[in-house]
């Protein structure tokens, strides 16, 4: 550093102090790490309530999806007096449009598209009572809703002899679905992923053709189909 003095007067005087960079600056280079940011400190930890665990075995067998699906058993007389109403409403499904012969106006991967919808409906309101977590939402119905549950629910619909003739012809249809290679038919395997679209096909169906055979599909694959303010009103006395 050199300071540099000028006299212009013998009153005034100023001082100036000037600085020369000597060193050679680098060139920039655009690839060079930058400043690693902050650490945050971690948040506090507090309990959590326990959530399902899934495991790609446990969604394979009926067993565990029937488990997953059970209720408790309601009493004698509230079964007795079944309420045809849900939410004080005739019908809890959208009306499906009016179509006596879906087969030949759709094809099979297009009932596949909304028996998919359809399923995943039941699955969420039967999940939907007593309330949980976002979180367990999401983990219960991922349960009962990929590939592999659907396939061990419809084995089990198939052992039952619990279909006609007219729905297993549904069910052929709707396993020759022609579909592009996706994570979930790769994990699964050509075969499972097949017959789980023929049974969201049969939903489809159904949901177009007969909604109370659809109920009773439904009912046996363990979801519920009555109103859940009963369900409610159970658990309520089992709390007090």
């Amino acid at each position: 550093m050199q300071t540099l003095s000028v006299a212009s007067s013998p009153a005034l005087r100023l001082r100036i102090r000037a600085s020369w960079d000597t060193q050679e600056r680098l060139s920039y280079n655009p690839n060079a790490p930058r400043k690693p940011p902050k650490k945050t400190p971690p948040l506090s930890t507090s309990k959590t309530p326990e959530t399902l665990t899934l495991t790609a075995s446990t969604s394979k067998s009926y067993e565990a999806i029937s488990q997953l699906l059970k209720r408790p058993k309601q009493e004698e007389k509230e079964t007795e007096k079944k309420d045809e109403l849900y939410l004080g409403l005739e019908q809890w499904l959208p009306s499906p449009p009016k179509v006596q012969k879906p087969r030949s106006i759709f094809n099979a991967a297009s009932l596949a598209y909304i028996g998919d919808c359809i399923y995943e409906l039941y699955a969420r309101r039967h999940f939907l009572f007593p309330p949980l977590s976002i979180e367990e939402y999401n983990d219960r119905v991922t349960a009962v809703v990929r590939c592999e549950a659907q396939d061990a629910l419809l084995q089990k619909l198939l052992q039952d002899n619990f279909l006609s003739e007219q729905e297993r012809d549904v069910l052929r249809w709707g396993k020759n679905i022609n579909s592009s290679k996706t994570r979930t038919k790769k994990r699964a395997g050509a075969a499972v992923y097949n017959r789980a679209s023929s049974l969201e096909t049969l939903v489809g169906f159904l949901y177009l053709t007969n909604v109370n055979r659809l109920e009773k599909l439904m009912l046996k694959l363990g979801f519920s189909t009555d109103s859940s303010s009963m369900q409610l009103m159970l658990e309520e006395r089992t709390i007090v």
